[in-house]
């Protein structure tokens, strides 16, 4: 197998057009994969925490019929649940709640996107509450849920934190289509008492999406992307505004799949499961400006940004899980320059991971995003550290 890391040293992908020599940005980083595991069904999702207290950021992963983390620095993995429902599980969720120091988990299960109406046969939202004896399975604590529960995370907010949980789909709709608005929704507990599913309040958002594959959060704001676009919502208030649409944008939005908040633009993969990556800028009066950073991505499925080469300037990073016109799958990094513009894109994986997902993380504190990915097709869970 071609290796993911390159020894091409400058040499940066164009498109689909094959290899071309470019001035590389400042600090090229050098990635070294290290597949913690071989044997993933599906890889639904990731979260990053620490898990055992230890001061190490680990590596949670939901998959098919089981959650489990490896810890870091040996990767040695532990089951937390197994077949928390009849249907896959889909989504995980990890943070430290209340302080001392390990992250609380929460997960979502049942995963039946075409059944949008009957909850007990679509979706499932648990908080996994931690056991007493070491290497006992986690207790889970089943809440309210929606139908078809795909993303979910703990934000954090001047009240503490809140589980937000979001849907694929509107209740009732069929094939994005329907009356009804997707229910992202906030789930609310006095920690100490989250073990007791009577304890839990929620409430739904307010944004106006009829189908929303995922959402991300920067600042105090959730930025969630849906059919209809981009929705920013505060976090623990009840402010919701239609920040990127198609008659605010130039090009037009093509409906964002998925979705990374940068600090002064915002990543999606366009439409849901798309082809196209992109970036959005805000322009003069309310207006959007998408910049087309490449569309040739096939199922493009996992997203995020983080400063990879140190010079300041956030980069983009996009995974896809079906091979593109080439018969590659992978992932790549766009280097942001410095007037906003964006290099070629480097190869971070050719045909090692056919991303599901993907988080960034510095796993080994050396002060250089690493990355996660978990892998489809490839059934497997791999870090990529970030070597000078």
């Amino acid at each position: 197998m071609e290796s993911p890391h390159l020894p091409l040293g400058i040499l940066l992908c164009l498109g689909t057009c094959g290899f071309l020599v470019a001035a590389p940005p400042a600090g090229l980083p050098r990635f070294e994969p290290q597949v913690i595991d071989d044997a993933v069904e599906i890889g639904y999702g990731l979260a990053i925490g620490d898990v055992d207290g230890d001061g190490a950021t680990d590596i949670i992963l939901v998959d098919k019929r089981e959650i489990s983390w490896f810890s870091n620095p040996d990767w040695q993995e532990t089951a937390i649940v197994k077949n928390l429902t009849l249907r896959d599980h889909v989504c995980v969720a990890a943070a430290d709640i209340d302080g001392d120091g390990k992250v609380e988990i929460a997960a979502g299960a049942q995963w039946n996107p075409g059944e949008t109406t009957d909850p007990a046969q679509s979706g499932a939202v648990f908080h996994l509450e931690r056991p007493t004896q070491e290497g006992a399975p986690w207790r889970p604590v089943p809440l309210h849920h929606d139908p078809t529960t795909h993303r979910m995370r703990w934000i954090p907010t001047e009240a503490g934190h809140e589980l937000v949980v979001l849907p694929l789909h509107g209740i009732g709709n069929k094939n994005g289509e329907g009356e009804n608005f997707v229910q992202a929704r906030a789930y609310r507990i006095a920690p100490a008492k989250a073990g007791d599913a009577a304890a839990w309040s929620h409430e739904v958002l307010g944004a106006k999406l009829h189908v929303a594959h995922n959402f991300d959060f920067r600042d105090g704001f959730l930025y969630l992307g849906g059919a209809e676009g981009i929705v920013k919502e505060k976090a623990g208030g009840g402010e919701s505004t239609p920040l990127v649409t198609a008659e605010n944008s130039t090009p037009p939005t093509r409906g964002v799949g998925e979705i990374a908040k940068g600090a002064d633009f915002i990543a999606a993969v366009e439409p849901f499961h798309g082809n196209d990556l992109v970036v959005y800028r805000e322009a003069k009066d309310g207006k959007w400006t998408r910049t087309l950073l490449t569309d040739s991505l096939n199922q493009g499925h996992a997203l995020g940004v983080g400063d990879f080469n140190g010079d300041g300037r956030e980069d983009v990073v996009v995974g896809w899980r079906n091979p593109d016109a080439e018969g590659h799958v992978g992932v790549k990094l766009y280097f942001q320059k410095e007037d906003g513009s964006w290099y070629p894109p480097f190869w971070v994986a050719r045909d090692l991971v056919a991303a599901e997902d993907l988080k960034v993380a510095d796993l080994d504190r050396d002060g250089r995003p690493d990355l996660v990915v978990s892998g489809r097709s490839t059934k497997n869970l791999v870090i990529f550290w970030n070597r000078e």
